[in-house]
Order: C-alpha cells, then sequence, then structure tokens
C-alpha cells in the first residue's frame, strides 16, 4: 500500500471572501453612479456624462480585478521578500509627493498625470506596503519584539517615519490610519502592552503640544495666511463636530447635509437614483458622503443590511488571518482587515457625526482609483493567505489516498 503521492502544495481561495470582495466592488459601482451622474451631466468639466464616474470606476475595478487574480495566485510568503523594495519605493513616493504633488484641500497628496486626467495617492500603497513590512520584520523578530531596544523601538521607528512623511501632506486622517493598524499589527505580533500605551500617551502630548506650539507662533508672528487658513478649516472641524448646526452654512454645512440625507432616508429610503442631497447640496457624494447617499436611497434597513454584509466580511478575513498556521500570515492578514475596518469606521463615523470628519473615504464603496485597486491587491493577498488556510492537513491527506489504495486493491 503506497502513500507517498506528493501533499498539495496549496489550497482554494476562500470562496466566501472572494465573493463578498466582489458585492463589495459591485455595489460601489452603482452607488457612484447614482451619487454622482446627476452632477457630471451639467458639468462641462465632465463632458456632461452622467457615467463620467461610473466609467473610470468600472475600468479600476477591472485592473483591480486582474490585479487580484495575480496577487492571489502568487505565494504569499514571496511577499516577505518583495515588502523591502516596495516599502523603501512608496516612502519615495511620499517624500516626492510632498515636492511635486497636486495640493487639494489644503493636502498635497496626489500626482497628476496625464496633463490631470489621472490622480494616483501613494499614502494608499504605503499603508498596504508599510502592513506587510511590519509583518515580516515582526515575524522575524520574533519573542525580541516584546525588548524595547532590540525589538520594539526599531519597529516603532518605522511607523514613525511613515506616519511623519504623511503628515507633511499634511493628512491627518490617513496618518491616524495607518498609526492606528500599525499598532494592532504590533500587539498582535506579541508586543508589551506597556511599551504599546507608552507610545500612545506619547503620541498624545506629542499632538497636544505641537497644536499649542502652532497657535502660539501664529498668533505670535500672525502671518502666514496659508498656514492660518489650514488651522481655521482643522479647528472648524472640530466645531462642527461639537455643534454642526451652530454654523450651517459655514463649518457645519457638510456635516449637516449629511445628517439630512440620513434622516431623509427613513426606515426604507427614498429608492436607488431618488435621493435629493446629492443634488449639488452634499460635498462630494460619491466619495467622502457616499454613505450619506446609501443611507437616503435605502433608509435605516438597507443601510442595516449592507453593514451587515460589510461586517460579515471583514470577520470573514479576521478568520482567515488566525486561521493561518504561518505568522506572517496572521499578521498580514490581521493588519489588511483591520485598515479596511478602521478606515471604514473613520468614514462612516464622520458622516454620521460619531467622529470628526476626516475626508477618508469608505473602502470599496467611494470613488478613487488608487484606492480600490490598492484594496483589491490587498485582498489578493488575503486570497493567497485563504490559500495556505485552506490547503489540506497532511493527516487528513494521508487518508483519502490510504483509503483510494484500500479501494483500488478490492
Amino acid at each position: 500500500m503506497k502513500t507517498n503521492k506528493p501533499l498539495p502544495k496549496r489550497g482554494t481561495p476562500d470562496f466566501q471572501l472572494l465573493i463578498l470582495t466582489l458585492l463589495l466592488v459591485g455595489f460601489g459601482l452603482i452607488m457612484v453612479f447614482s451619487s454622482s451622474s446627476s452632477l457630471a451631466v451639467f458639468s462641462k468639466k465632465f463632458d456632461y456624462d452622467p457615467l463620467h464616474f461610473a466609467k473610470r470606476q468600472l475600468i479600476f475595478s477591472a485592473l483591480g480585478f486582474f490585479v487580484m487574480l495575480v496577487t492571489m495566485n502568487i505565494n504569499y510568503k514571496k511577499y516577505k521578500k518583495l515588502c523591502i523594495p516596495v516599502f523603501f519605493f512608496s516612502l519615495l513616493m511620499l517624500i516626492l509627493v510632498v515636492a511635486v504633488g497636486r495640493t487639494t484641500n489644503g493636502a498635497t497628496s496626489w500626482f497628476n498625470l496625464f496633463s490631470g486626467k489621472l490622480g494616483i495617492q501613494p499614502t494608499e500603497l504605503a499603508k498596504i506596503a508599510t502592513i506587510v513590512y511590519l509583518a515580516a520584520l515582526i515575524t522575524k523578530k520574533g519573542e525580541r519584539i516584546r525588548q524595547w531596544k532590540g525589538g520594539f523601538f526599531p519597529v516603532l521607528i518605522i511607523v514613525g517615519v511613515v506616519a511623519g512623511l504623511i503628515m507633511l501632506q499634511p493628512d491627518l486622517g490617513s496618518t491616524f490610519i495607518l498609526v492606528a493598524t500599525s499598532g494592532l499589527v504590533i500587539y498582535a505580533g506579541g508586543a508589551s502592552l506597556k511599551h504599546i500605551t507608552a507610545c500612545i500617551s506619547l503620541v498624545a502630548l506629542g499632538l497636544a503640544v505641537t497644536i499649542g506650539v502652532g497657535s502660539l507662533i501664529e498668533a505670535i508672528s500672525g502671518n502666514d495666511a496659508q498656514q492660518a487658513a489650514s488651522n481655521d478649516y482643522k479647528i472648524g472641524r472640530i466645531e462642527a463636530y461639537l455643534d454642526p448646526f451652530k454654523d450651517e452654512s459655514g463649518t457645519g454645512y457638510n456635516l449637516v447635509q449629511s445628517l439630512i440625507a440620513i434622516g431623509q432616508g427613513g426606515v426604507t429610503g427614498m429608492g436607488y437614483g431618488e435621493g435629493v442631497q446629492k443634488l449639488h447640496y452634499l460635498p462630494n457624494p460619491y466619495n467622502d458622503f457616499i454613505f450619506s447617499v446609501i443611507a437616503e436611497e435605502f433608509g435605516f434597513i438597507g443601510t442595516s443590511i449592507f453593514l451587515l454584509i460589510y461586517l460579515y466580511f471583514i470577520w470573514r478575513g479576521i478568520i482567515i488571518a488566525l486561521r493561518c498556521p504561518d505568522p506572517f500570515g496572521t499578521l498580514t492578514g490581521i493588519g489588511i482587515m483591520g485598515l479596511i475596518a478602521i478606515q471604514a469606521f473613520i468614514n462612516i463615523g464622520g458622516v454620521t457625526n460619531t467622529i470628526p470628519i476626516t475626508g477618508i473615504t469608505l473602502p470599496f464603496i467611494s470613488y478613487g482609483g488608487s484606492s480600490l485597486l490598492v484594496m483589491m491587491l490587498a485582498m489578493g493577498i488575503m486570497l493567497s493567505i485563504s490559500r495556505e488556510s485552506n490547503r489540506p492537513q497532511k493527516e487528513e491527506h494521508v487518508k483519502s489516498v490510504v483509503k483510494k489504495d484500500y479501494r483500488s486493491t478490492r
């Protein structure tokens, strides 16, 4: 009786995670069309084409699907070597974007390509590159991550450098997401909670001192108009969060329009495409505030179903990460799903006035080529990890071979 047949190298990708990813991307496509068509059709900038945003999103969805297929068929362990050059490439892009990037809403975070027809945001790549690099580094350090000098501190420096480069743009929302996700990976990797708590305290103190010193310098010098405008913009967001109706036509305008859209949705919603607030009332309805459009058109019931699917998607990814027998795969998976969960919470929390607005997109749903491409690349990595989690165990393989050989001898 022969039992020396080779063990299958890899399992099949997780079918549920794949379907959920495609479902979210598809829903994002129809919501981008619904939220943008009424704006594009009256704009010369968009050639009066109601499908302008939807077509671009469809192109990036197709490219993202191709990227996802490629990355899911590459053994995720190979990313352990690739993560180093990709990480330093992302650092270079973060440096260059501050020097020659496009400034939008006070942040220099975009590269303009093809005469402004295509924009690339290097911060999106930097998030994933940092997660994979941290997972590889922490896996290599092993138990040393609990030490301060040889384990935790070098990892902290890496996160600090990336966060600092993003803050130079400045992009506070993306910085927070990067730091929070990195902290999750570091904690999951076995770092001391005492070290993590101390770092959080120092960051909070440093942020408070920076804001205080900046305000003091501005008060003394009283001049840099651009800096003053930036500070006023940030303070305005805080004031809008505390009381959006205090200045409905000023600092609280965006949030008030978002709350009106959510309120108008009621229980069952106004129906797909029937939303009113997207008609030149709600700013960026196809981007930052797309959740408000979902709430207005599908109501409490539709929004609840959407959130349950989104939560199940995140839960499924976490389960896949935890089932992976390789620490690198587990940490990478936790980092990717943590990134999606944190970013979704910040977006939805902002438009519902649960937390201050930060201008963060909703993963897979909001319009944006860079974000969608990187997110689908990340899901390709997750599906590659799931193939390892689904790989037949040695014992089960031997049993199946023995059973087959036994039947053949009868």
